[in-house]
């Protein structure tokens, strides 16, 4: 397997406050400029894994999830598969989507993200 975490995908309710407060506390900076409903946060200097940050409108703790990168995702998701990972049910994917959403054994919802050619 060649999964790596790419990035900690945080649900918040507030897109601007919790933009200055990770930065704040983990003295990261934005990578590009966020979208409305999504942002992405990275280390100031060096190395680490990134913070997505997703609007919600959930008032859900469970809110969060965890994004795998890789440069084989159909052969990765087979193989999360056949660990016992089950597919997320009626999710509705962007055309260009990038990305499949798996469940745990326990009902966790995560995705394996297809890496850009060019990384």
């Amino acid at each position: 397997m060649d999964l790596r975490i790419l990035s900690i995908v945080w649900g918040v309710q507030d897109m601007n406050r919790a933009i200055t407060f990770w930065s704040a506390a983990l003295n990261y900076k934005l990578k590009k400029d966020p979208e409305p409903d999504f942002a992405i946060l990275v280390p100031e200097e060096g190395q680490g894994i990134q913070l997505s940050l997703k609007l919600t409108t959930s008032p859900e703790p469970k809110r969060h999830h965890i994004d795998l990168i890789t440069d084989h995702q159909d052969r990765e998701v087979d193989s999360l598969l056949a660990l016992g990972a089950g597919r997320m049910k009626d999710w509705n994917y962007e055309q260009d989507a990038d990305y499949v959403v798996l469940l745990d054994p326990d009902g966790n919802s995560f995705c394996v993200v297809q890496a850009p050619e060019n990384s």
